[in-house]
């Protein structure tokens, strides 16, 4: 494949010629013949890019939620408005068939439970995520349909003060999965999707993939399902896997922090030594500033490895980001989650953690390595929709959050153009020799950087294949 009228670099770009061959960038030059039989494509000036990687989402959950009703508070203003979505999707199901919903927060309809959902949605099974992730809401349907009885004792489903099951479940998805079986999505349409935006490359930071995950994935690569490379977070059980070779790179552990139950100290050092003594780094779940307390604790106590991050960092005080610089550890954030949380974040957040909402520019400012992501499906899945956000700092009502946080355009961009691989400084290039991972605009940088969150790429490649476009 020959690109012509490339633009190539944004500090300082130039037009150029590109030749991709067996995979990799083969030839840079003003003005390259074509080989006969060639495949030539006219850039027209549009900007080159590598591939975009998308540093920290869940695929199965993405692909899922495709098929549920959205009920958070960007389409159901309130709780009229999530009780007709309700309905109007229960006249859409089959009889019998469970309704599920996502993105569920408290500034809908409130602290909802098991009776609201009986009173105000459909009577069949019903199940409803929170956008945190970590709690799921049943009604009294989908208990019965999980055979969850009143005298259980083994249910790890809340209990209101009569001992009385409220439909909360928190942290419970593999009790959920071992009560409701089902088959796995596919992620056809979600990586293409994602191929659309110029996505080449993901982590799934899911906590509790196994072995199992790695030939899930591997499978669904084979046969052309996913489009994307995948580094693959997980568990304990996948130190054993860390040097495996196959389609899915094994990635960091991953251990999911809240503060409300942290594990054991020594438990968790011992662990995370296990797993560099295995070849993998750490991630810590951290949106708290106790969180990340506690996680840089554990790092300083068992040791960094250079592939060590920290997921989210939702609050990040100045003395917790000197320390993450001390450790050299990176940070792994969501800067769309202003643009889509940050008006409930100035409701619910307290006064003095606001200004360390998911900072940026102080990171970059301290030098330590910061990489962006989605979070999809809890988070749009649109990466120029959270570089927009990152120069913004604008939430959705327009109010501004962290102002003096925000990137220029090209920092945003190089949140994802950092390799997956983040122990790796600095972002990736379009050079000679590299993979053939390129997104190519429609338009030169400087027309497009002032609104990011309308970039679509034209074409999206990777490996010299197109994928998108």
């Amino acid at each position: 494949m020959l690109i012509r009228n490339a633009e190539l670099g944004i500090a300082q770009p130039r037009i150029a010629d590109l030749r991709i061959a067996d995979g990799r960038i083969k030839a840079i030059a003003e003005r390259l013949p074509a080989v006969p039989g060639e495949l030539v494509i006219d850039a027209a000036g549009g900007a080159l890019l590598p591939g975009l990687h998308d540093h920290h989402l869940h695929l199965y959950a993405a692909a899922a939620a495709r098929d549920s009703l959205q009920c958070g508070p960007s389409l159901q203003r309130d709780a009229d408005a999530l009780q007709r979505a309700l309905h109007a999707r229960d006249a859409e199901l089959a009889p019998g068939q469970w309704l599920r919903g996502v993105g569920y927060h408290e500034s809908v309809a409130g602290d909802i439970d098991r009776d609201w959902l009986d009173r105000c949605g459909p009577p069949r099974p019903l199940r409803i995520q929170h956008r945190s992730g970590r709690l799921w809401l049943l009604n009294s349907a989908a208990l019965a349909a999980l055979g969850v009885r009143s005298d259980a004792d083994d249910a790890p489903l809340e209990r209101d003060a009569q001992g009385r099951f409220t439909g909360r479940l928190y942290d419970a998805d593999d009790w959920l999965r071992s009560r409701y079986p089902r088959t796995r999505p596919s992620l056809q349409a979600i990586s293409r999707r994602l191929a659309q935006y110029g996505v080449t490359g993901v982590t799934d930071t899911t906590p509790d993939n196994g072995p199992d995950m790695l030939d899930v994935f591997g499978d669904a690569i084979a046969r052309g399902e996913l489009l994307q490379d995948l580094l693959m977070m997980g568990d304990a059980r996948l130190d054993a896997h860390a040097h495996a070779a196959g389609a899915v790179r094994c990635g960091a552990h991953k251990f999911h922090l809240h503060d409300a139950d942290l594990p054991d100290f020594d438990e968790l050092c011992a662990a995370i030594r296990r797993s560099h003594v295995a070849g993998r780094g750490a991630a810590f779940h951290c949106v708290t500033r106790t969180d990340l307390t506690f996680a840089l604790g554990a790092l300083a106590e068992a040791g960094v490895a250079p592939s060590d991050r920290i997921e989210h960092a939702g609050v990040t005080p100045p003395e917790l980001l000197a320390w993450m610089r001390e450790l050299g550890v990176a940070a792994v954030s969501q800067p769309g989650f202003i643009a889509e949380r940050g008006d409930a974040y100035i409701a619910d957040v307290a006064a003095e953690d606001r200004p360390w909402l998911y900072r940026l520019r102080a990171f970059v400012d301290a030098g330590v390595m910061l990489a962006g992501s989605t979070d999809a499906p809890f988070g749009d899945a649109d990466p120029w929709q959270a570089m927009q956000a990152a120069v913004t700092r604008c939430t959705e009502s327009g109010a501004l959050l962290g102002a003096d946080e925000s990137l220029t355009p090209e920092q945003a961009l190089q949140l994802f153009l950092q390799p997956a691989d983040l122990s790796r400084r600095g972002a990736r290039r379009v050079e000679v020799g590299a993979v053939a991972d390129l997104c190519l605009l429609a338009q030169p940088w400087r027309a497009l950087r002032s609104a990011l969150h309308r970039v679509r790429p034209r074409l999206t490649l990777r490996r010299g294949v197109v994928i998108a476009g």
